[in-house]
């Protein structure tokens, strides 16, 4: 796809493309030896700036809801989210590009055996503060408390040191921790299907959201996404099909 200047305008006003990076979620960003950031969302930032023909400053934050601000404020062009519908107050979204799930952790000794078992009063969750699932589920927990940690990847030492009884996170992240640390399991069932999408500010208006919807369609069609998980050795995440809408998990 060819963009014109007005194009170029409307995704990069100041003419270098500002990207969020969220170092939060380990599926879609990390840091490599050298403390830079890489991942599926660093290579989706580069293949856009490269289109755009502009350069790219990746602003990187170790939580998704320091990275949504600095989209909603402006202050970055675009960004890589969940989507839900509390952040959609300042954030536009494209359709996902990733599809992922949000699972439970506990112990071995725990009685919990299906994420129904979770929703009991006196029961402690630790979640990532401002994660997607955080998100969710703080709309949908009526009885089991949320205890919140700082960052995503912080949830099970938080879930461990604090004695509670579930730790909540990407199944990914919670597979890596029960192999890192003895006597954890998963619970069988995922609560939730985390949709990860692009997003930009509100305010950039309809053709820039056009623009860059059709930016992730095109990285889904083509399979860039496909092979930018398969490059950075992602397992569990699927691409999402072609223009799947936000739906409730």
């Amino acid at each position: 796809m060819h963009y014109s200047a007005h194009d170029v305008e409307a995704l990069a006003p100041t003419g270098v493309l500002r990207a969020t990076i969220n170092l939060g979620n380990p599926i879609l960003a990390r840091q490599d030896a050298g403390n830079e950031p890489t991942g599926v969302s660093v290579d989706l930032a580069r293949a856009l700036a490269a289109r755009l023909e502009v350069p790219l400053e990746l602003l990187v934050f170790d939580g998704a809801g320091k990275a949504v601000d600095a989209v909603a404020d402006a202050r970055a062009d675009v960004g890589f989210f969940a989507i839900d519908p509390l952040r959609s107050q300042g954030v536009q979204f494209t359709a996902p590009y990733v599809l992922i799930e949000g699972c439970y952790l506990v112990r071995n000794e725990s009685s919990f055996r299906t994420h129904q078992d979770v929703e009991q009063p006196g029961v402690s969750v630790v979640v990532g503060k401002g994660s997607a699932y955080d998100l969710y589920l703080t709309r949908t927990l009526q009885k089991a408390e949320l205890i919140r940690s700082p960052t995503s990847p912080g949830v099970v030492d938080m879930f461990i040191e604090g004695g509670h009884a579930v730790a909540a996170g990407v199944k990914q992240q919670l597979e890596y921790d029960a192999h890192r640390i003895e006597g954890l399991r998963l619970l069988p069932e995922r609560f939730m299907i985390i949709q990860q999408a692009m997003g930009l500010p509100s305010a950039r208006g309809a053709l820039a959201a056009s623009l860059l919807h059709q930016f992730v369609e095109s990285c889904k069609a083509s399979g860039f996404v496909h092979e930018a998980l398969r490059r950075n050795g992602i397992d569990g995440a699927t691409v999402a099909p072609k223009g799947i809408e936000s739906a409730p998990t």
